[in-house]
């Protein structure tokens, strides 16, 4: 492709609108305009990325048995209202209504594709012998986003590739999510990604039935924790740290037990303020609903209680804050004011809580807390476990290295559904003893928007962009100096047509610019292999080749070039191979 028939609207300066680098360096190097808020239009050399990406998408999944199909973006409203989330999505599903003749229908721009899949696999799934499959799709969605940000990176429209794998066995089920979980290893290395495999909360199924892959990131929005000891990574959510129970033995010296008055004063920070007591002497009471029972929850005033752990701990099924009410009911006091000594109900506490000395509670009395308290003798614990959110410098609970906190950015997705839709859809199976059950589930998606914006953030310089040879828009830039002059544009014109006849990506820069000029925008845009053609170099008959992230450039002769180019290309496409997994 000639610069000069093309679409590269570059920008000298940061918009400014632009709060990160991905979206700044985005905008500046042409390759997306905003059309709106959450909706940006893909220009060419954007677009050639995103084509790239979805290409080793499809590879990959194609080589993991996956089957493609499309669905359609519009989907009927009654068949969210029969998974219930029509009401789970709320204002994020995007619905409207047509008008069709004498009648009004309801539609939904599809933020995902469960329900319809699921569907369409309930009429077309009758028999064991027709599982495992496996479909996928590379599909537009659509989210209302209340708060667009970062880019292409949350947007109300982008660009998802999901799958759906269908079983009969959890066995079935495992070898698939090994499958996708492998499939997902070589994708984000062949996309020349730096990422990490990320432990998720579990699925209905259980187990470590959930993993997210993060590119870790300054301006993620997602925390995760990172062993670099181990390797260990999980999300907030999910993360345990390697804490251990200590010992509940009343301490010695302790201070006496006092009630003292704080009006008004519901929080920690209010209670920290008020009684000159830093947060980690304190114990949060957290009233909750488990199963159905209302139990306190105790963790150390600077910490913050993690339900997901709550549940696992106690085996429950559904743990939700209780509300003012059952408060009241417990504690005989409005909410604000809880705490362990004389409660009326069970007590689950975090390892850390135990270790408190004289710790400040709520005294389960309005506008009172209690200081000087101390488990074993003004309250008692049972067993204590991990109830917290992870934080930096917590014990790894794989190797007891300290972990640390990363900031990722979310490019896919695997878990394990179980039967959720398939009961809700009625997509069910007969076994070999023709006896009916629903089809087990799992999906897996890919941000692809994600990827272009992942590499835009994680792999650039001062310059702009430094993109992998594999993503790249194009593979190689030629910088003719100088076209009025024909030698220059003679060496460049027949290098230029032997690189596209190779089916070498490459860019022509035919453009009257400076070189100056044409230099910064190719490094703005981020072609991982310049020649330039002209000036002092080819008056001794050579050329200059320089890697976007050289220091300077070396020179070739200019019957050499093209070999040289090809045999740049073909070293670099070695070594890059060489960092995918081979799984």
């Amino acid at each position: 492709m000639r610069w000069s028939k093309t679409m590269i609207p570059t920008m000298k300066e940061i918009p400014s609108d632009a709060e990160i680098p991905s979206h700044q360096l985005m905008l500046r190097a042409g390759l997306v305009r905003q059309v709106m808020a959450g909706a940006y239009a893909y220009l060419p050399l954007g677009l050639r990325s995103l084509k790239k990406a979805e290409a080793i998408i499809r590879e990959e999944m194609n080589r993991a048995d996956a089957v493609e199909l499309q669905l359609s973006a519009l989907t009927p409203i009654d068949i969210w209202e029969k998974t219930g989330r029509r009401e789970a999505f709320g204002d994020v599903l995007i619905q409207f209504e047509v008008r069709r003749g004498d009648r009004k229908v309801q539609m939904v721009l599809g933020p995902t594709h469960e329900e319809i899949i699921t569907n369409i696999m309930a009429h077309y799934i009758k028999s064991y012998r027709q599982l495992p499959i496996t479909v996928y799709q590379i599909q537009t969605k659509f989210r209302n986003e209340e708060r667009p940000r970062f880019g292409v990176l949350r947007t109300s429209e982008f660009l998802m590739k999901d799958a759906y794998s269908f079983s009969a066995t959890v066995e079935q089920l495992d070898a698939i999510y090994d499958s996708m979980y492998s499939a997902y290893c070589r994708i984000f290395a062949r996309c020349g990604l730096k990422y990490l495999p990320v432990e998720a909360e579990s699925g209905p199924i259980g187990g470590d039935a959930s993993h997210e892959f993060m590119v870790p990131a300054q301006n993620g929005e997602d925390q995760i924790v990172h062993c670099e000891g181990c390797g260990y990574a999980a999300n907030l959510e999910r993360a345990d740290t390697g804490r251990t129970a200590s010992s509940q033995g009343q301490p010695s010296n302790t201070n006496k037990m006092e009630k003292v008055s704080t009006p008004d004063a519901t929080t920690i920070a209010e209670v920290s303020k008020l009684l000159g007591i830093p947060a980690e002497k304190m114990i949060k009471t957290l009233i909750y609903e488990i199963d159905g029972k209302p139990t306190a929850v105790l963790v150390r005033g600077d910490h913050e209680a993690n339900e997901s752990k709550i549940k696992r701990a106690l085996n429950a099924d559904l743990v939700e804050l209780a509300n003012d009410e059952t408060v009241k009911k417990v504690t005989n006091a409005p909410t604000g004011f809880a705490g362990p000594v004389g409660i009326d109900c069970d007590l689950i506490a975090d390892h850390d809580v135990a270790k408190i000395v004289d710790a400040v509670t709520g005294a389960n009395e309005k506008d009172a807390h209690y200081t000087g308290v101390n488990v074993g003798r003004d309250y008692q614990l049972g067993n204590t476990y991990d109830l917290r959110m992870a934080d930096a410098d917590d014990p790894c609970p794989k190797c007891n290295q300290p972990l640390k906190l990363v900031h990722g950015i979310e490019v896919g997705h695997v878990f394990k559904l179980g039967t959720k839709y398939t009961e809700a859809l009625n997509a069910d199976f007969l076994d070999e003893k023709e006896k009916r059950h629903p089809i087990i589930m799992g999906c897996y998606g890919i941000g692809v928007n994600r990827i272009i914006a992942s590499l835009a953030e994680t792999s650039h310089d001062e310059n702009g962009l430094i993109w992998p040879l594999a993503i790249a828009p194009y593979s190689v830039l030629l910088i003719p100096l100088n076209i009025k002059d024909e030698e220059v544009m003679k060496v460049a014109e027949n290098l230029y047509d032997e690189l596209q006849e190779a089916g070498v990506d490459v860019l022509l820069d035919d453009r009257k610019d400076r070189p100056g000029a044409k230099f910064k925008d190719a490094d703005l845009i981020g072609i991982p292999l310049r020649v330039v053609i002209g000036g002092k170099g080819l008056k001794e008959g050579k050329l200059e080749f320089k890697w976007r992230t050289d220091e300077s450039p070396s020179k070739v002769d200019v019957g050499a070039g093209f070999d040289t180019v090809m045999l740049e290309l073909n070293q670099r496409k070695e070594e890059d191979a060489e960092l995918i997994p081979d799984v």
